[in-house]
C-alpha cells in the first residue's frame, strides 16, 4: 500500500507541474512538447525514482556523481540520465557509462578535460555551458561577459557537441525575480546561435527549477530541472 500512496502522490505532482507547464506554454505562445521535464533525484530513493518512472518520467537529473552511480546500478538505462551537479575533473572519467547530457560545464578547462576522456573512448558528450547569471561569488559558472568566449571555445573541442546553456538564478521567494535572468539566459543563447558555429546546437536553455519553472518556460527554457515539486522537500543530508 506503501509503494501505492507514493506513486499517486508522485503522480498527483506531476500532473500538476504538466498542467502548469502547459499553461505557461499557452501563455507565452510556446507548445508543451518544446518543454522537457528532468527530474532532480538528489537524495531521493530508488523505490520513489521507480514511481516517477513509472508516472512517464524520461529523464532523470543527478547532483552528484557517487549518488548516481549508485542509483545507475538499480536502475540502469529504464531512464536518461543528466549530470545537473558540479563535476570535478577527477570524477569525468565517471560519466560517460551513466549520463547522456552534462548541465554543468562551468568552463572550458573542464570541457577540455571532458573532450579528452570522450575521444579516448570515441565518443561525443553533449554539454551545456553553466552561466553565474546573478554574478553570485558562491555559485559555480562563466560570468555572462565571459560566456560567449567560453562557448567558442568549447565548441572547438573535438569530442563535445555544445547543446545549450544552463544557469540557476538567485535564490527569491518570488518567482518572478528570475524573468530578467532567464531572459538574459535566453539572449546569450541567441547570440551564442548567431555565430553559426558547426560544433554548436544552442537548442537546450536549462533553467527553471519547483519555486520559478512557468516563468522559465514563459522565457523559452527547454528544459526544467524539477525535484521537490515532484518528491517533495528532500532529506537534509548533504
Amino acid at each position: 500500500m506503501h509503494d501505492e500512496n507514493l506513486k499517486a502522490r508522485i503522480a498527483a505532482n506531476l500532473a500538476e507541474i504538466r498542467g502548469n507547464v502547459a499553461a505557461a506554454c499557452a501563455r507565452a505562445g510556446r507548445r508543451p512538447e518544446e518543454v522537457t521535464l528532468v527530474a532532480v533525484t538528489k537524495t531521493v530513493g530508488v523505490d520513489a525514482v521507480r514511481a516517477a518512472l513509472a508516472c512517464g518520467v524520461t529523464i532523470l537529473g543527478e547532483n552528484r556523481v557517487q549518488e548516481a552511480r549508485e542509483k545507475f546500478a538499480a536502475i540502469g538505462n529504464a531512464a536518461e540520465w543528466h549530470l545537473i551537479g558540479p563535476l570535478q575533473k577527477n570524477k569525468v572519467k565517471y560519466i560517460f557509462d551513466i549520463f547522456s547530457m552534462v548541465h554543468s560545464v562551468d568552463g572550458a578547462e573542464l570541457a577540455g578535460e571532458i573532450s579528452r576522456r570522450a575521444a579516448a573512448r570515441g565518443m561525443v558528450m553533449p554539454v551545456l555551458l553553466e552561466v553565474n547569471i546573478g554574478e553570485e561569488p558562491n555559485k559555480h559558472g562563466v560570468p555572462p561577459a565571459e560566456t560567449i568566449a567560453a562557448a567558442v571555445k568549447i565548441a572547438a573541442l573535438p569530442n563535445i557537441r555544445l547543446r545549450g546553456l544552463m544557469a540557476i538564478p538567485p535564490f527569491a521567494d518570488d518567482p518572478e525575480a528570475s524573468r530578467p535572468h532567464f531572459a538574459r539566459l535566453r539572449g546569450l543563447r541567441d547570440e551564442i546561435a548567431a555565430l553559426g558555429m558547426e560544433n554548436a546546437a544552442l537548442d537546450v536553455l536549462s533553467c527553471g527549477m519547483t519555486g520559478d519553472y512557468a516563468v522559465a518556460v514563459e522565457e523559452g527554457a527547454s528544459h526544467i530541472r524539477i525535484g521537490t515539486g515532484i518528491f517533495g522537500e528532500r532529506k537534509t543530508k548533504g
